[in-house]
């Protein structure tokens, strides 16, 4: 049984707080619109509702001092982060001030204990694994918390403690909003004291889970590895959209386990094709599972975030696993079926030899029907008789680059756009790349290779036309297919920038190839014009009405 007040009536508690006139006004608009998120009370300007759907001006009358104060005067206390709530509800009141330190404007957020939120990670969050939840603000990752903390009280009957600094978790005042279900709360003076109360929350109370929003300091981060190491379930939130923005911040990169440089010898360089300095991970990654949040009902998941971050370092991302959430049926899905079915996403993806790459091309080959003329310009072609893109059903390759250049191998795949695996051991590959001089003087990769039977590309020069070349021929491409494929891409770039009136980019092309497709898009009287830096440089068909820059 729960104690509190009910959804209405905690709506009405918000309300009550505004002034009559504009509670009156958020009412009737509330009828016409999708939940309410937050009322916007900013000092000589109109008062305006947002919702779901859109924003709303509540009346054409602009907010006074004596708005303001009526509202500051109706709700509890601002801490240091300017942050108010209101007693046993999940609404914020958050205060803009001036120099002086009065408050000229509130942002008054709508706070709701929503079930079922977690659905799409409920497995994730009951398994044990300490979980991170990463999101731009705004997109519910405060209400994922709330719930996790019930599901865990509750349906799991673990200990849960919550550090909630701002009482946004579990609502102001004394006494914890239902909404978190069993779990005890820890208040916290002042932002700046999080740190210090997650390491009292594990040595004075016994956890087994901690919840904890917006990690966003360095003494934060630290915390969490100590509470991490000492066998406590975390559960907790930080700002960003992607694992890129984590491993570029020098202050949370440490949730991942932290980047270092680090010098390589000689030989190990050679094995793993790279440079001699190399980014590493520095220690176990604090967080088991990190969790994108892209919407309420879409979610990217890096499962084992030890080998993620290593793979990314290594600059071969692991493919992530993607849920989906439909809120008719309530079914959890990833794009491969039903998350009930084995993960075969997280499987390792079946590699093939070049014997049987070749064999499986050149039966595909077969069933194209090709014209027996090959024209220059392959928009002349009808729409039947237009080769599908080679990446189609096509088995992925692992190659071993052994003394070749790693960033030119990742520039020729990019271009090529093949579906090709960079391995960082000769004994998860399918084919080996090298050059003449490792291949002459027999190191031990390329005798494991010959040893086992592994294919090996031999390369005069190592440049991005040589090794294009060689990838080009693991999938029986020859450079004027190549050439022809982006031709295409050409013709039908100038067809749509002609209908629908936009500039057109195309995907980035070594040097001799936009030379080409500038060539074609100028003798179909369009103009074009290169954008962006190397590897990343392509060619942008431009509008006929705009001159080329």
């Amino acid at each position: 049984m729960k104690y509190g007040p009910s959804w209405e009536e905690e709506l009405n508690l918000l309300l009550e707080a505004l002034p009559l006139r504009i509670a009156l006004a958020v009412k009737t608009a509330s009828q016409h619109h999708d939940d309410l998120l937050e009322v916007v009370m900013d000092l000589g300007r109109e008062p305006e509702a947002r919702f779901r759907d859109g924003e709303v001006i509540l009346e054409h009358h602009p907010i006074s001092k004596e708005d303001i104060d009526a509202v500051v005067a109706n709700i509890g206390m601002f801490g240091d982060d300017n942050r108010a709530g209101i007693a046993r509800t999940l609404h914020r009141i958050s205060a803009i001030r001036n120099r002086t330190g009065e408050v000229i404007g509130l942002t008054c957020r709508v706070g709701r204990a929503v079930t079922g939120t977690i659905d799409i990670i409920r497995d994730i969050v009951m398994s044990g694994e300490s979980l991170l939840l990463l999101g731009e603000p705004g997109i519910g990752k405060t209400t994922m918390l709330r719930e996790c903390a019930r599901v865990l009280s509750e349906e799991c009957g673990r200990r849960v403690v919550i550090i909630d600094t701002s009482n946004e978790i579990a609502g102001d005042g004394d006494i914890p909003h239902p909404g978190i279900g069993r779990a005890r709360r820890m208040q916290v003076r002042t932002p700046s004291k999080q740190h210090a109360v997650m390491i009292e929350a594990v040595e004075n109370h016994m956890p087994q889970v901690i919840i904890i929003d917006e990690i966003g300091t360095e003494l934060e981060a630290s915390a969490a590895r100590t509470i991490a190491e000492r066998g406590v379930q975390l559960v907790a939130t930080a700002h960003g959209s992607n694992l890129d923005n984590l491993l570029v911040n020098p202050t949370l990169n440490d949730l991942l386990g932290g980047i270092q440089s680090v010098t390589l010898s000689d030989e190990e360089a050679r094995r793993r094709g790279t440079q001699k300095s190399v980014l590493e991970r520095k220690a176990p990654p604090t967080f088991d599972v990190l969790v994108e949040i892209q919407s309420r009902d879409r979610v990217t998941i890096h499962r084992s975030l030890t080998e993620t971050v290593d793979s990314y370092l290594r600059g071969s991302m692991k493919a992530p696993q993607i849920r989906s959430h439909d809120p008719l049926t309530g079914q959890c899905t990833t794009e491969n079926g039903s998350l009930n079915q084995p993960r075969a996403e997280e499987e390792e993806p079946s590699t093939v030899t070049l014997m049987g790459l070749r064999s499986a091309l050149q039966e595909k080959k077969k069933k194209k029907d090709r014209p027996a003329e090959a024209s220059m310009f392959p928009g002349q072609r009808s729409a039947a008789q237009t080769p599908a893109p080679v990446t189609e059903a096509v088995p992925i390759v692992s190659v071993f680059p052994y003394g070749v250049s790693r960033s030119y191998l990742e520039q020729s795949i990019k271009e090529l756009q093949l579906p090709i695996r960079i391995q960082h051991s000769v004994e998860r590959a399918d084919v080996l790349l090298t050059l003449k001089p490792y291949f002459r003087r027999k190191d031990s990769p390329i005798k494991y290779a010959e040893s086992a039977g592994l294919p090996i590309q031999v390369l005069r020069s190592n440049t991005v036309t040589q090794i294009k070349h060689a990838i080009a021929r693991l999938y029986s491409l020859e450079v004027p297919e190549l050439e022809e494929r982006a031709l295409l891409e050409a013709q039908e770039a100038i067809e749509r920038a002609q209908r629908e009136h936009v500039d057109v980019d195309l995907a980035p092309q070594n040097g001799y190839i936009r030379k080409l497709q500038h060539q074609f898009v100028e003798q179909n009287l369009f103009n074009a014009k290169s954008a962006g830096s190397e590897p990343n440089r392509h060619v942008v068909v431009m509008h006929p009405r705009e001159k080329a820059s």
